[in-house]
């Protein structure tokens, strides 16, 4: 491989308690029970409304799906700045670099925060590009339409691109465009439907080089 593509939330970006925090501060009005890390990985999916779709047990109303998107982003930008990068992923980002090949960043995040939380944890320096979502992209959707975009902005081969995530979505997206998958059980998915996906699944980020040739 000559190039890596790597998720932020869930992935470089160890925020699950972050996310679980904000959704159960969302569904507190409604009555549920908090959810844990597992309990929310077992109802954990994208389209992120089909998610809580699962956890309200019902269709979401008109309009519903945008107040709570904007309400658990609210609470998730207070709760993740107690979050730091996951184990091991400035080793693997420094590994990488080191070895003279190149890496970038797409995430489903606001782009604007991306950039700056990753220059703010000093990261930005290994990417060669780094992609969020643009204001006018409605947010909680598939990834592999961002990935085709990040692709040919890259301007590189898929064939030579290993794409790692925690979802997947994730590795649908690399399925999509032709690029390798590998996926990190430390995210947002549960390890049973990782494993149960069929891609190459690891424990912890340093492993992901294994993957890379």
């Amino acid at each position: 491989m000559k190039h890596i593509i790597w998720d932020w939330n869930g992935t470089l970006f160890h925020d699950i308690d972050a996310v679980v925090g904000a959704t159960n501060e969302v569904f507190r009005p409604y009555g549920l029970a908090a959810f844990d890390a597992d309990g929310f990985r077992a109802a954990y999916t994208r389209p992120i409304w089909v998610a809580y779709e699962r956890m309200l047990g019902r269709p979401l109303n008109e309009g519903e799906w945008e107040r709570l998107d904007a309400a658990f982003h609210d609470h998730y930008h207070r709760l993740m700045l107690t979050c730091a990068l996951a184990e091991d992923a400035l080793g693997c980002l420094r590994t990488w670099t080191d070895s003279g090949r190149t890496q970038s960043l797409l995430s489903m995040w606001a782009h604007d925060r991306l950039v700056a939380k990753a220059a703010e944890l000093g990261i930005d320096e290994f990417f060669a590009r780094i992609d969020g979502l643009g204001s006018a992209t409605s947010p909680g959707g598939g990834k592999a339409e961002h990935m085709v975009a990040h692709i040919a902005a890259l301007r590189m081969d898929p064939a030579d691109i290993l794409v790692v995530g925690d979802s997947l979505d994730d590795a649908h997206a690399a399925q999509h465009v032709g690029a390798t998958a590998v996926l990190y059980t430390g995210g947002m998915t549960s390890r049973a439907d990782l494993t149960a996906s069929g891609f190459p699944i690891v424990e912890s980020l340093s492993h992901v080089l294994d993957y890379a040739g």
